[in-house]
């Protein structure tokens, strides 16, 4: 029985765990020691960077760059046409570090910047600095990454 499809003209690299029923399109990179979740739908022209996670249900459309060490929430949806049904397609760019929470859903063209966060729920319209954290819908910043830390840290520790 066929769970997932990967095409044969996809780099698939060393240690890459594919959950059940995804998705992985032609001309796809994806590097070492990344983790694709069930349902997720990872389309022509992607690369993914290495010890990256990507949570079930996520939609990554051609042309996305995803960096390294990048986790991507349950659900959340990158675009890549502005102005649909144009047919002109520009992908998203989430940098290396990046945590993207669930049911996040990205504009088409956006860069999301090294160590940043997005909230679950939000929608990205606009370029993510470095270093910062956004949420909301449009996102906007809330707090620097250093102040997301210390929070996490305070979490685990309670």
């Amino acid at each position: 029985m066929l769970t997932n499809f990967i095409s044969k003209k996809a780099k698939i690299g060393h240690n890459v765990l594919i959950w059940h029923f995804a998705y992985i399109g032609d001309d796809t990179e994806i590097e070492d020691n990344v983790i694709i979740g069930s349902l997720a739908h990872i389309d022509y022209n992607v690369k993914i960077g290495k010890n990256t996670k990507i949570e079930g249900q996520v939609y990554i459309p051609p042309l996305s760059r995803i960096g390294k060490n990048v986790f991507m929430g349950p659900a959340s949806v990158l675009t890549n046409d502005p102005y649909p049904m144009s047919g002109k397609m520009k992908g998203v760019t989430i940098e290396d570090n990046v945590i993207i929470g669930a049911r996040v859903v990205i504009k088409a063209g956006i860069t999301i910047g090294k160590n940043s966060v997005v909230a679950m729920g939000s929608v990205v319209e606009r370029d993510v600095p470095k270093n910062c954290v956004v949420m909301g819908s449009p996102a906007t910043i809330r707090k620097t990454r250093k102040e997301y830390d210390k929070k996490q840290r305070e979490w685990k520790e309670s």
